[in-house]
């Protein structure tokens, strides 16, 4: 890839889209300002809107992304967030928590160039997530999973035009979150009573509905999943430049699929260190697994540093902040260990 050509008529090669480490997406506690001085002071080449799940309904993943969406709205009831005719205290309470941390974002990257993730929940995540008025999963329903695609096109559309407008000089990189992306299309995903579950959706539609989502944006985007058997294949298919996962989850099953998705140009985001509280150990054994994987594969080491990024396993909402911070800066020191020795 490269840029338009300078006044000299020659070609300027391209800034790249990834940094060599970068967070998942939530960070504990509550203050907005001093948790974007600490991403965007660790993660200097990659750092990421943060999200702040323990400030309550409105900042939690589904909640925030919920807000985000166009004539489409959600409020807490006991069993979680349901579809409601018209905005309510927990929609405006997502969209004040939202603007405090943009806020906070763009105080933190004045003058920044270069990639900044963005994260918002998937369709499939967000369908199985969301109620519809009867109780039951908009996943039951094929009509209202297509409207909550079609309105979370238009929300992150517009959200993503407000971080460019806020840090003039980013590269926003787009992930979508999708735990539950593996339960949807196994028909793993309960109703409401419990006792039975929906049925799996067609694998074709859940790539268009991806795929759409992932086109809001200009330039690449992520999905990312902690669960176990993440679709390496259907996400390389659906048009996904990067593939977010916990490494510690992979089993053999997984090889074939990773390689074929390294060797078609997707880029890996290995979640190689803890989410919570726990010894680390130096960076060098934090990215041992993805050396010995990428020998495994047969894969050139002379690319691995450019088609890993390495991040969390997951979130770090469960953790301490002292280890919050601590775990960011081992993801910089584990990715500067694998591109000084990939082998």
């Amino acid at each position: 890839m490269t840029e338009p050509t300078s006044d000299s008529g020659t070609e300027t090669p391209a800034k790249p889209w990834w940094g060599a480490a970068t967070g998942v997406g939530s960070m504990p506690g509550d203050d907005a300002r001093e948790t974007a001085k600490g991403v965007t002071g660790t993660f200097e080449d990659f750092p990421h809107l943060a999200e702040l799940p323990a400030r309550g309904p409105g900042a939690d993943m589904i909640g925030r992304t919920a807000g985000l969406l166009v004539e489409v709205f959600a409020r807490v009831e006991p069993s979680g967030w349901r579809i409601g005719d018209r905005p309510g205290r927990d929609t405006r309470r997502s969209w004040s928590w939202l603007g405090e941390d943009l806020d906070a974002l763009e105080e933190f990257t004045q003058g920044y160039e270069g990639p900044l993730k963005i994260q918002v929940v998937g369709p499939w995540t967000l369908a199985a997530a969301l109620e519809l008025r009867n109780g039951e999963s908009a996943l039951s329903d094929p009509g209202a999973c297509r409207d909550l695609t079609g309105s979370l096109v238009e929300g992150v559309t517009a959200h993503l035009a407000d971080v460019r407008r806020r840090v003039p000089g980013a590269r926003p990189v787009l992930q979508l979150d999708e735990p539950s992306l593996t339960a949807v299309l196994r028909g793993q995903v309960k109703t409401a009573s419990g006792y039975r579950t929906h049925r799996a959706v067609d694998r074709q539609v859940v790539e268009d509905a991806l795929r759409r989502v992932m086109r809001a944006n200009d330039g690449p985007a992520v999905v990312h999943s902690c669960a176990p058997d993440v679709p390496f294949a259907l996400l390389r298919r659906a048009e996904a430049a990067a593939v977010s996962f916990d490494f510690s989850l992979l089993t053999e099953r997984d090889e074939e699929t990773i390689g074929e998705a390294v060797e078609g140009g997707v880029k890996l985001f290995a979640g190689t260190v803890p989410g919570t509280d726990t010894p680390l150990s130096d960076p060098a054994g934090s990215v041992m697994g993805v050396r010995t994987l990428w020998r495994r594969l047969g894969l050139d080491p002379g690319i691995l540093a450019e088609s890993v990024v390495i991040t969390p396993s997951c979130g770090l909402a469960g953790a301490s902040p002292g280890y919050a911070r601590a775990a960011m800066a081992h993801c910089v020191r584990a990715a500067r260990s694998l591109a000084d020795n990939p082998e």
